[in-house]
């Protein structure tokens, strides 16, 4: 199984124009911030999601904007040094974020804690899943009433840094219930041919992605092209080793989108064109075989 190709919306500056483009095309979820768009991804997003009412929506508390900063410095939920430091996981924060978000978008099935490792530079690993659990505790709220599908984790390099494992994470969702119920339902991580070691991991049945599936959560894999950096190392004898007659953006997205584990695979393609190419070559993932050989002729280069 392939992962599903699905929107995210970072780094796409006409939000509304990618969004109907990937939902006319029948992308599952669509994965943006507060911050998303300089503040703007989530007031974009709303006239379209109301057109697609059966597309998932993922979005995240912690990082925001300066100007979002102001208004929760105003509003008494941030001091003025976390105002500053534009990432809170303070649960007031939380509360007040993700009611912002639900008020703009409408819906939230996902609720991401924006990579806490940004948070945690000064803290201990104790401390860092205190401040965690705490944040969790407040989303736990919302998702007990009903008012979110679920919640989970979006990090960059929490789990590679090992600031917390897929363990950790669900021990503290438990412990945030107070109860086996909880509502941690999500992960997201990067997952490209720049950051393989995930697909390495996967491809021996082991690491994060495993875990997390194992554990029955939604896995999500984002910036497989890391952030356009990739594109640069796709040459087109790599293109060919990994499928003849792939752009080297699908060909990357197709690396990335077969590994094992991997539920969702997001893709900032804001053009139908882009989108189609993406699609098709997903359409027919690589083997495991086929993608271990991708990985170990990097890996000789």
């Amino acid at each position: 199984m392939t992962a599903a190709l699905s929107l995210g919306t970072y780094r796409v500056r006409a939000v509304s124009q990618a969004a109907r483009t990937a939902l006319a095309a029948g992308s599952p979820w669509v994965d943006t911030a507060p911050n998303y768009a300089h503040g703007r991804a989530h007031e974009e997003l709303r006239p379209v999601l109301g057109e697609y009412p059966s597309v998932r929506v993922a979005t995240k508390t912690g990082f925001f904007t300066e100007a979002q900063g102001r208004t929760a410095l105003a509003e008494g939920v941030l001091t003025q040094e976390e105002a500053a430091s534009r990432h809170s996981l303070e649960p007031g924060f939380v509360y007040w974020q993700t009611e912002r978000s639900l008020a703009m978008l409408g819906r939230v099935d996902l609720a991401f804690v924006h990579n806490p490792e940004h948070h945690g530079h000064c803290l201990d690993r104790a401390a860092l899943h205190r401040r965690m659990r705490e944040a969790f505790t407040a989303l736990e709220e919302f998702a007990h009433a009903g008012r979110i599908g679920g919640y989970g984790v979006a990090t960059w390099t929490g789990l590679t840094s090992e600031a917390f494992t897929v363990p950790e994470l669900l021990a503290l969702a438990r412990q945030a219930a107070g109860s086996t119920q909880h509502h941690f339902t999500g992960l997201q991580m990067p997952v490209s041919l720049i950051m393989d070691d995930l697909i390495r991991q996967a491809l021996d049945g082991g690491g994060p992605l495993m875990q997390a599936k194992d554990a029955g959560l939604i896995t999500f894999g984002s910036a497989p092209l890391h952030g356009g950096e990739l594109l640069e190392a796709m040459t087109p004898e790599l293109v060919n080793f990994i499928r003849p007659g792939l752009s080297a953006a699908a060909a990357a997205l197709l690396a990335a989108g077969s590994c094992p584990g991997l539920d969702v695979v997001l893709t900032s393609a804001s053009t139908g064109e882009h989108w189609d190419d993406a699609a098709q070559a997903l359409a027919a993932p690589l083997t495991a075989d086929e993608l271990r050989r991708v990985t170990d002729e990097l890996a000789a280069e």
